[in-house]
């Protein structure tokens, strides 16, 4: 019975949950920023590259020439997709510069709030003066 109200006792501590909340926000972060990628980034990659689609370049290791991937494939080639390499990099590199992005509008924004924050309020000078005059009276 104690190892059980134990694990229950490590689950429900602050940093489990957190790690928790962290892990479905960033599950979902990521499906947001695939979809950017996806639906709007990269078709204006393909755009700018002419419509080459990455994932469908290859190198079939027998020599031969298969006008597709597909071909290649159900001839029983070996084959190294290359493109889907290319493809993976466009991908880790329109990501990074989206997460940087993100980040760096929200570092902004907190050193914004720190600066409402600090100036709102007397210091604790002005504050102990006040007191101290109180006292006085």
């Amino acid at each position: 019975m104690g190892f059980f109200s134990d694990f229950k006792a490590s689950l429900m501590k602050g940093d489990v949950l957190s790690l928790a909340t962290a892990v479905v926000i960033g599950a979902a972060f990521g499906k947001v920023i695939a979809s950017a990628v996806e639906d709007v980034i990269m078709p204006v990659v393909g755009l700018i590259t002419g419509g080459v689609d990455f994932t469908t370049k290859f190198i079939a290791l027998n020599g031969q020439n298969y006008t597709d991937l597909a071909a290649a494939k159900t001839a029983g080639a070996a084959v190294i997709t290359y493109g889907n390499l290319v493809q993976a990099i466009i991908n880790f590199v329109i990501i990074s510069l989206f997460i940087f992005v993100i980040l760096r509008a929200a570092e902004k924004s907190k050193k914004k709030e720190e600066v409402i924050v600090a100036a709102s309020g007397p210091t604790q000078e002005e504050l102990l003066t006040q007191i101290r005059d109180l006292l006085k009276k």
